[in-house]
């Protein structure tokens, strides 16, 4: 994969992510702080890989696939800095998320959480609102704190 094409699938999945998020919350205004593609086989995963790395560094591995700090990216919901390259996962047929920062979590949370595609998901130094509905092909998050404040990024 050339990088120009990887940039379009990023900014592409971070625009199929706002989508989603403008359909389902008010956080018209919540800029992208993470974008992660779900690659679909073990060769896209490995042609994907090569590629971030010529993009960025990889700054933490995860048991599903590096996380990268990149070069900062252009999206249609701000600049964007870390980018995952997910594992092939049967459980995961979408082609990837994005996490976005909003104002005031707290508030966001109690609003959204009890609503019909919102999960909330709990990690030993943060948690996340993942918003999930079926018919898009991408997934939603909402850390607290934001994965690029958690990363020293901001």
């Amino acid at each position: 994969m050339e990088i120009e094409e990887l940039k379009l699938l990023v900014k592409k999945t971070v625009k199929q992510a706002c989508e989603l998020k403008n359909k389902y919350t008010d956080e018209r205004d919540a800029h992208v702080n993470y974008a992660c593609i779900f690659s679909q086989s073990d060769s896209e995963y490995k042609d994907l890989l090569m590629t971030a790395q010529k993009i960025g560094k990889v700054i933490e591995k995860t048991p599903t696939g590096p996380l990268f700090q990149i070069n900062s990216l252009d999206t249609i919901s701000g600049k964007l800095n870390l980018l995952k390259i997910r594992l092939p996962d049967s459980k995961r047929p979408e082609r990837g998320d994005a996490d976005f920062t909003v104002s005031d979590y707290p508030k966001f949370k109690k609003r959204y959480l009890s609503k019909k595609g919102f999960k909330l998901i709990t990690r030993d130094n943060f948690e996340m609102i993942e918003l999930y509905i079926p018919s898009f092909n991408v997934r939603v998050y909402f850390s607290y704190p934001p994965l690029d404040q958690q990363f020293g990024l901001i």
